[in-house]
């Protein structure tokens, strides 16, 4: 065996959990994931790119022989470091409004991912999800799920699951998820802090990482226009919105050449609604009231742009679609382009996505950003490494 930690990823999806573990010098031995996209998108990046040694099955977690894959590893039952895995998240979402969801087949893989556990015994095992696990409706799967890591002798960390928040770790997205880490009984925890302690926040050394670095710096025109906008949205004084402007951090141009580097093709209609939306602006400063909007607000943030001098709002699978949430590029009148997508999630520039707009749309807004993840796993691996 490698002296390396190994790992083994459930539902990697395109692999921000992996590159994240990858990053930290672990080698992920096998990774599952259903949508063959995400999956070739994994390979392409990770195994052809990075030369990762991962053995990735496209294919439904429920067909695969647990056995023959310890088998095909050399991996005897105890002896996997860490199980990573976020199982699909759409049952457990809060924008299934009333109890819809509860009976979602999809909540029964979290159950199936405690088969891997039991066939495994890794050393600790990790699982992401959306904070409405913590749901009422959810309570039955949560619980079983509990009670198996308690029959199979591990300890869930902090008793149940945490639910962290991805600024608090560098990523410039306000981004919630809920976290179940267990660790088995036999690797002490003393003195382990879990969740990780925050790197950055809104006081102290290292504040949060904000949108703007994600984004090229734009003309002085637009800085001044971001300015009187932070006054007259925000109420900032004059000064308060000098040295906001001033202090934000910018990041580099998105290559033209790059194959991230489109948004959607919008009307003739919606580029002007874009173009009356001022900067920090929403769609209820855009001039256009839509019907469905008369007599209930809706989601405020659709068709409204993100703001540079905050975390972004959370990225999901509509992330190139303004109609999905706050997607407006911060100054230019069209949605954010995938690469500034990938970017809010952590994704480096050299990394490509599978299957054209709409699938790379999908596995950017289901990965776990990869600072995160490094955050994440940096703080097992440490507790494992020093527990040998």
């Amino acid at each position: 065996m490698s002296s390396k930690l190994t790992a083994i990823d459930l539902f990697s999806g395109a692999g921000g959990f992996s590159l994240a573990a990858n990053n930290l010098q672990i080698n992920v031995l096998t990774a599952i994931e259903l949508d063959k996209q995400a999956a070739e998108t994994y390979h392409l990046n990770l195994v052809e790119k990075l030369g990762a040694q991962t053995q990735v099955f496209a294919e439904d977690i429920n067909t695969v022989d647990i056995d023959s894959l310890m088998r095909y590893q050399g991996l005897g039952r105890g002896e996997l470091d860490i199980l990573l895995g976020g199982p699909p998240c759409q049952g457990f979402s809060s924008h299934r409004i009333n109890n819809a969801g509860e009976n979602d087949p999809r909540n029964q893989l979290l159950l199936r991912y405690f088969d891997f556990v039991e066939k495994l015994r890794p050393k600790a095992f990790l699982v992401e999800n959306v904070p409405g696990l913590l749901w009422k409706r959810h309570e039955s799967f949560l619980n079983r799920f509990l009670e198996l890591a308690k029959e199979n002798q591990y300890r869930v960390v902090s008793g149940g699951p945490l639910i962290m928040n991805a600024k608090d770790y560098g990523v410039p997205q306000n981004r919630r998820r809920a976290f179940i880490l267990a660790v088995r009984q036999d690797i002490a925890i003393d003195h382990f802090q879990w969740p990780p302690k925050a790197t950055h926040s809104k006081i102290g050394e290292q504040s949060f990482e904000t949108a703007s670095t994600i984004f090229e710096k734009p003309s002085n025109t637009v800085l001044a226009e971001f300015r009187n906008r932070l006054v007259q949205r925000f109420d900032f004084s004059e000064t308060e919105a000098i040295r906001c402007v001033n202090a934000l951090k910018w990041g580099k141009k998105v290559n033209e050449d790059d194959p991230c580097n489109i948004h959607m093709t919008h009307s003739a209609e919606l580029t002007q609604l874009f173009k009356n939306t001022p900067l920090i602006g929403s769609r209820d400063e855009s001039g256009r009231t839509l019907d469905c909007h008369k007599d209930y607000a809706g989601h405020k943030d659709v068709y409204g742009r993100i703001f540079p001098h905050t975390p972004s709002n959370t990225i999901t699978t509509g992330c190139n679609n303004p109609s999905k949430g706050r997607f407006v590029h911060p100054w230019l009148p069209h949605g954010i382009t995938l690469r500034h997508a990938a970017r809010l999630q952590t994704f480096p520039d050299d990394f490509d996505f599978s299957g054209g707009t709409m699938a790379a749309a999908r596995q950017i807004g289901n990965a776990v950003p990869v600072k995160l993840g490094e955050a994440l796993i940096a703080a097992i691996q440490s507790l494992l490494t020093t527990s040998k």
